[in-house]
């Protein structure tokens, strides 16, 4: 089975401790993204509506991100799996504790970058919403209405993600770019 569609299930997997918030929310982005692609190929070539060639780069976009945030949600529970992983590590000696430690920090920094990067995603398809809104084939309304709120639930969810995991990370000047960052894309998209 494909590691997407892997990763996708465990996000339905009640049992499942690995696979987050932070996946189900790159998911729902990429869900998104796929509303979004639809309700763009659904509005090509109406006389009333904008020119084809508008629809044909917002699809393409849609699709891009769509895979994109699919493969987030998978990275997401990988980067987890990095810090269980380290968590793990034996530290009877110093050198133990030294490699244990860098680890633990590698796999924070992998918790907290994964979602910043899923959050800026989810704004893209936001943003790709907001171009639909313009101009778009109404009997797709619907669709483009779960879009936009797949997009921001995606946003909100990664941007949770991120801020859980601050508090792992030593370095200030680090948090405070990760803060910024993940403050940037909030304020572009809500």
């Amino acid at each position: 089975m494909d590691s997407n569609i892997a990763a996708f299930l465990k996000v339905m997997d009640v049992a499942d401790n690995s696979t987050g918030g932070g996946s189900a929310s790159a998911v729902a982005g990429a869900m998104a993204a796929g509303l979004a692609g639809m309700v763009a190929r659904l509005s090509m070539g109406k006389k009333e509506l904008a020119p084809t060639e508008h629809y044909e780069k917002i699809a393409a976009r849609a699709e891009t991100l769509c895979k994109e945030l699919f493969d987030g949600g998978r990275q997401d529970s990988d980067a987890f799996a990095v810090v269980s992983d380290a968590f793990g590590m034996p530290k009877g000696t110093d050198e133990e504790k030294a490699a244990r430690s860098a680890a633990i920090k590698k796999g924070m920094t992998l918790c907290a970058e994964m979602p910043l990067k899923n959050a800026d995603g989810c704004r893209e398809v936001l943003e790709l919403c907001g171009q639909l809104l313009e101009s778009y084939n109404t009997n797709a309304s619907s669709d483009l209405e779960c879009a936009r709120h797949l997009a921001r639930a995606g946003i909100k969810g990664c941007a949770a993600n991120v801020r859980v995991n601050l508090p792992y990370l030593k370095d200030e000047d680090q948090v405070r770019d990760l803060e910024n960052r993940i403050d940037m894309i909030l304020k572009q998209a809500l």
